[in-house]
């Protein structure tokens, strides 16, 4: 058989666009951030990691812009060769302040720092243990590792029993590193961390926590999972790993830890050697949006107050919805054509959200999932939560 047979053999997506209700790729025509144009409607944007609003900031924008007439558009190289910019230690710089760790490197890419960080430390006869809803992230860097003939074993997702479970078959004296979200981005559950750090401890293993969905969002000043548990970086947590994307308004990733271990990635990451650097407006807009975080905590409260009026307000309506603390909420529907067609009326109806299928998530548990931001008005949550009464009504999630 051909090898590109398989390609054409794949209609899955013609089928969904053929009914009307295909959900990505939209194109979006203008971005305000709780609102954007598509097909030149305004709608509210319920399905965006701009948790913090600040990719509208005129600083961060300003920055950025400065960034260009500075340095270019590109750094047209890798860090490790003619792409480090004195704008990269900056940002590395106080980014390990404000999380209170010794060092810190960026990567062009969350996806990519976790390729970068996780092959490059645990080796062959070394142990990755990984909670299986880990993002896809880790997951090729498990993958990646594993090639490399490192051990790899996955435990129940956020199950500490399955942890040590796990642990206690490993010899002792094994080189380990545990790798869990601290947010996990699909259902928006915070990981048992103070349990993961004693088992930690008592097992003599390592930490690596993904905290992309969480700093900006969780704890003091948006410090991330560890403030959240009242733990400290370093301390219970090895090392921080997060992206650049979400909370920070730009594009890329970034690991923190202890100086050693972050010269050593730096020096034998396949995933930073060989590829590009962050481009100057990204490195430029992420440290902005820095600075912003940590003179502006209250933004971190508004997103808080945003979040737990959604989870009110979804409750009242009769949705089963998940009891975190996160701006993620999850709607469970069930099904793939009934997730796609509830997106699409609730599209339809001014409100843009995340529809998530298999193979993201388990059959049966295919949802809808919101996400909010601090610069969310109340006529903006009350907008989406009128939205989710009308389309659920119409789908028998509501009575």
């Amino acid at each position: 058989m051909d090898l590109f047979a398989k390609c054409s053999q794949d209609k899955r997506a013609e089928g969904f666009k053929a009914m009307g209700i295909f959900p990505y790729f939209q194109e979006i025509e203008e971005n305000r951030g709780p609102e954007v144009k598509i097909r030149g409607k305004t709608v509210i944007m319920a399905g965006s990691n701009n948790y913090l609003g600040l990719t509208r900031h005129p600083e961060v924008m300003a920055a950025s812009k400065r960034a260009i007439d500075e340095f270019g558009t590109s750094c047209s190289g890798s860090r490790f060769l003619n792409g480090n910019l004195v704008l990269h230690s900056a940002l590395e710089e106080e980014l390990a302040d404000f999380l209170g760790l010794e060092s810190c490197l960026a990567f062009a890419t969350g996806f990519l720092t976790n390729q970068g960080i996780i092959p490059t430390i645990v080796h062959r006869d070394e142990y990755l243990i990984s909670d299986k809803d880990n993002h896809a992230s880790i997951v090729a860097g498990t993958l990646i590792a594993k090639a490399l003939a490192a051990e790899t074993r996955r435990y129940q997702s956020n199950n500490m029993e399955s942890l040590e479970n796990i642990l206690a078959q490993i010899p002792r004296e094994a080189p380990k590193l545990i790798v869990s979200d601290g947010v996990f981005s699909m259902s928006g559950a915070t990981v048992n961390l103070p349990e993961l750090s004693r088992l930690a401890k008592a097992y003599d293993a390592r930490i690596l926590i993904d905290e992309a969905h969480s700093l900006g969002v969780l704890g003091e000043g948006g410090l991330g999972i560890c403030s959240h548990f009242g733990l400290r970086n370093g301390e219970d947590v090895d090392l921080v790993m997060g992206t650049l994307s979400k909370s920070f308004a730009s594009l890329g990733g970034f690991v923190a830890g202890p100086k050693t271990v972050i010269e050593y990635i730096k020096h034998n990451s396949a995933a930073m050697i060989f590829s590009a650097s962050m481009t100057p407006a990204s490195v430029a807009a992420a440290h902005a949006a820095l600075k912003i975080i940590r003179r502006e905590p209250e933004r971190v409260q508004r997103l808080r107050e945003n979040a737990d009026y959604m989870r009110r307000g979804f409750r009242k309506l009769g949705l089963q919805i998940p009891n975190d603390p996160t701006p993620i909420i999850p709607v469970i529907i069930g099904d793939d054509v009934k997730t796609f067609q509830f997106s699409h009326r609730l599209l339809e109806e001014g409100v843009f959200v995340n529809p998530v299928i298999c193979p993201a998530v388990p059959q049966g548990m295919q949802l809808i999932r919101t996400f909010f931001m601090a610069t969310h008005e109340k006529h903006h949550l009350d907008r989406v939560l009128e939205a989710f009464a009308k389309v659920g009504r119409e789908f028998g999630l509501i009575r």
